[in-house]
């Protein structure tokens, strides 16, 4: 489609386009509306519609990283893992990793040292306990599961994480800070013209909005190439030099495979690491993979090998063994990872690198993202207002000690707000006030608001999920079909059974028309 080219023909004038609506789009549009910038942001599906609701759910230092002796990264990350822990109470959650020890693949020695310079590489962590070696030829809850051959592992602490409810609750903050968030909206084409950006955004319906900016944020994920492809397509020179690998991580998940809250962290012979977490109280969720991926993106699904390499990983450690057959459901997401010249997927940093171009003259600026990590989200979006700081004029950094919505619990403890709010509604069923309170914290408050019985929620769906909660979703929260509320907001996909998703579907649909 032809663009205009008289500036003033542009419906939206804004200090900030971002493209992508997963975590870090949504975290830079958040910092930077909360800095006073006038911020857009579009994303051509639903909000972490790919790479961001596709992790391991995990907010973390990442171990294995020090291996490859990616210690700034290792740092930053358990100094952010502190933050999140603060800032969202009600969707980041303590959980503590048994490590069993295979002398096989590391020595103990080694294993310990590198859990001593996890306790220690950031400042000491208040909320969560430190690393130790435990026995594992006991009949303990962490020794129950595990072959009678493992006799010593270690213990330490992480967080554990809602990834799509985290970028939801960041493009809620930013919008409720004058940000605008377009989803279904896909950027079809950019041009440059007096030292700003035109960019045509196309919704899904097929109507167009025409977009001025004065600087572009590519935060595009597995696309970022592909908008950066765009830029050059009308020769600019603003589009900088593409180092993009695409790595695929796929997950599965099973019925719960042991008692207890604690995850497992998994060596392999390749010595890459296999997680298994308790997921949603009755299941197991394993992963991740690392393989290149040379595809569509839109079209990433887990592959035979994968499944296969996933439950050789757990079958060798645990006692029960799982089968093909034993999997509830599968998921896969493509990393936009840097490039950095190593030759395994595995070894690819996982820290985050800007490619900043533009700022001179009649070209604009333009920011892509490579990399990243879920938990160094926010401080990559302070990162990358900190570059674009010369040309916004909007130095000050304030995210760090800023809550996101729902995240007001009393003492930040989740517990206590549950058992609050079972009070408050003591008609609400246990397990509904427990996902409720871990979902939405105390915006649960505001749907349940003026409701005295179960009754009054409406409809109900099925497995919990009731037309108060679909409404929400709706009116807050972008979700416009069955897949964005039991996929990317609910989780409760897990449990849908065809039928009823096509009834949640239908429901919707009919909303829509009348």
């Amino acid at each position: 489609m032809a663009m205009s080219t008289t500036a003033a023909q542009y419906l939206d004038k804004v200090d900030i386009l971002v493209i992508g609506g997963g975590i870090n789009g949504t975290g830079i549009a958040r910092d930077a509306a909360g800095r006073g910038l006038k911020v857009l942001l579009c994303e051509k599906q639903d909000l972490a519609g790919a790479t961001s609701s596709a992790s391991s759910k995990l907010i973390h230092g990442g171990l294995r990283y020090l291996e490859q002796y990616e210690f700034r990264l290792v740092r930053e990350a358990l100094a952010e893992r502190e933050v999140l822990l603060g800032n969202a109470p009600h969707i980041i959650h303590p959980m503590r990793f048994v490590l069993p020890h295979n002398q096989n693949l590391r020595p103990a020695w080694m294993i310990r040292i590198g859990l001593f310079l996890y306790d220690h590489l950031a400042k000491r962590s208040q909320n969560l306990p430190g690393s130790q070696q435990i026995s594992l030829a006991d009949t303990s809850v962490y020794a129950a599961p595990l072959n009678d051959s493992i006799k010593k592992g270690f213990i330490y602490s992480d967080c554990n994480v809602d990834d799509s409810r985290l970028v939801i609750l960041n493009a809620m903050d930013a919008q409720a800070r004058g940000a605008q968030i377009l989803t279904r909206s896909e950027c079809i084409d950019l041009q440059t013209q007096d030292n700003a950006w035109l960019a045509t955004l196309r919704h899904q319906d097929g109507t167009v909005r025409n977009v001025q900016a004065k600087i572009l944020l590519n935060a595009a994920g597995p696309w970022v190439e592909s908008i950066q492809n765009l830029v050059a397509r009308h020769g600019s020179k603003t589009a900088g030099n593409s180092k993009l690998r695409l790595v695929k991580g796929s997950h599965l998940v099973t019925p719960r495979l042991y008692d207890g809250t604690h995850a497992y962290i998994l060596q392999n012979k390749d010595k890459r690491i296999v997680f298994v977490t308790p997921y949603h109280n009755d299941f197991s969720m394993i992963g991740t993979t690392d393989v290149d991926f040379h595809g569509d993106p839109d079209k990433v699904t887990i592959s035979a090998e994968e499944t296969d390499y996933l439950l050789q990983s757990v079958n060798a450690y645990f006692k029960r063994t799982i089968r093909h057959e034993d999997i509830v459901s599968t998921w896969s997401g493509v990393r936009p990872l840097y490039d950095d010249a190593q030759g395994n997927a595995s070894t690819t940093t996982r820290d985050y690198v800007f490619d900043v171009s533009g700022g001179t003259g009649s070209s604009p600026p333009l920011l892509s993202i490579f990399g990243g990590k879920i938990t160094t989200y926010r401080k990559l979006a302070e990162h990358a207002l900190e570059k674009l700081a010369p040309f916004t004029g909007k130095h000050h950094p304030w995210t760090r000690t800023a809550p996101l919505p729902g995240a007001n619990l009393p003492n930040a403890d989740i517990n206590l707000f549950i058992s609050q709010l079972q009070k408050k509604f003591p008609w609400l069923p246990e397990h509904t006030a427990s996902r409720y309170a871990r979902a939405y914290g105390t915006l649960a408050l505001v749907f349940l608001a003026e409701k005295n019985n179960i009754e009054s929620l409406g409809q109900h769906f099925g497995h919990d999920l009731y037309e108060a909660e679909v409404k929400w979703l709706q009116e807050h929260e972008w979700a416009l079909c069955a897949d964005d509320i039991l996929w990317r907001r609910t989780r409760l996909g897990l449990y849908f059974t065809p039928e009823q998703t096509l009834a949640l579907q239908k429901w919707l649909e009919k909303q829509d028309i009348s």
